[in-house]
């Protein structure tokens, strides 16, 4: 009698089935489970009505699932990727398909390819990437023409070599793109306007330098004059002026997101990267403050799943601290990794968001 009771009391007391039953999908793809009296096996999330402790046996692969002579479920596919990673997969095939494809394709066209309705297309997509496809595409064109001018001979070959079907329909938007003229692109940003301050807070110095469009930079450090030099080698032909009375408001305004980012604040951004940084920096914007990501899951939420690496680079590139939250990225095991502004201000910032 209590040998018969076995199976079912060892079932019961595998740590494993308790994820079955609360269907948790961080299990999937640490086991699968199969059904004898269905002879399929699934993963842990799936929705199908749990099945008598009895009746089911893990299995640490999918392979080990049919080997023992159980077939995959209809319902939660466990011999495919889970759905997440499918999702994105996809998204990030809609993103390479907008990147050689000239015009970009439209919303109804990424639809077709991907095989979904349009509304869901438009979800997923800025689920996975933070941004709408026409925004993805808009920015990868903007990339298309800074590299364009800085090899083209002329601006008008750099515009059409750039994919735009003619000059005026580009000068109409070069601002918004470039953040300046073709002109003053090509010119290292020659005439371009750039008021900064430098002044001090709790995590040192700091400076704020921003254009007519909104702040394009906010760089902390210990010397001021380093502080400057970098912005000066990241403008080197702009004409730079210190700041004056109302430019110290915003200085102010920038001090006080330091100081208390659990406020936050609607700073207009002047912000310069490529297509895949903008994206990396806009998945940034969207961690709340007190809340942390790793390199993966931002890699996974923009569709490229395999570039953590790249997502790092692109966290040491962004030159707006705090603005855009890459303090907030950890590494997988929840450690502090590297900072371009010091992992000693990383910590700070993230013990004031976590007590505030």
């Amino acid at each position: 009698m209590l040998a018969s009771h076995a199976p079912t009391t060892a079932t019961d007391r595998d740590p494993r089935w308790a994820a079955l039953r609360a269907r948790d999908a961080r299990a999937d793809g640490t086991f699968f489970y199969s059904v004898k009296t269905t002879g399929v096996y699934c993963r842990p999330s799936c929705a199908a009505r749990p099945a008598r402790p009895e009746n089911v046996a893990f299995h640490a692969t999918a392979a080990a699932a049919r080997a023992a002579g159980f077939r995959a479920c209809k319902r939660c596919k466990p011999d495919q990727p889970p759905l997440a990673e499918r999702q994105a997969a996809q998204v990030a095939a809609l993103c390479r398909l907008i990147e050689r494809s000239d015009p970009a394709p439209t919303l109804d066209e990424l639809a077709s390819h991907a095989g979904w309705s349009v509304f869901h297309t438009h979800r997923q997509f800025k689920a996975v990437t933070g941004v709408t496809p026409k925004a993805y595409a808009a920015a990868h064109r903007a990339t298309r023409v800074r590299g364009e001018l800085r090899t083209r001979a002329t601006v008008t070959e750099a515009i059409y070599g750039a994919g735009y079907s003619s000059s005026a329909r580009f000068y109409e938007r070069s601002n918004a793109v470039l953040g300046m003229t073709p002109t003053m692109y090509r010119a290292g940003g020659t005439d371009l306007e750039i008021r900064f301050a430098i002044g001090a807070c709790s995590l040192g110095a700091i400076l704020v330098a921003a254009t007519p469009r909104g702040v394009c930079a906010i760089l902390l450090g210990d010397d001021p004059a380093a502080l400057a030099h970098d912005l000066e080698q990241r403008f080197p032909r702009a004409r730079l002026i210190g700041a004056d009375p109302v430019f110290e408001q915003l200085v102010a305004q920038v001090v006080g997101l330091v100081e208390q980012p659990r406020l936050g604040a609607q700073l207009p951004l002047d912000i310069r990267g490529t297509a895949f940084q903008q994206r990396v920096w806009q998945a940034l914007r969207q961690i709340p403050a007190g809340k942390t990501a790793s390199y993966a899951e931002i890699a996974s939420r923009i569709g490229a799943p395999r570039a953590v690496r790249a997502v790092a680079q692109a966290c040491a590139a962004n030159a707006l601290a705090v603005a855009i939250p890459c303090h907030r990225v950890v590494r997988t095991n929840g450690e502090l990794s590297g900072y371009r502004w010091g992992v000693e201000r990383k910590r700070a910032l993230l013990d004031r968001e976590a007590r505030r």
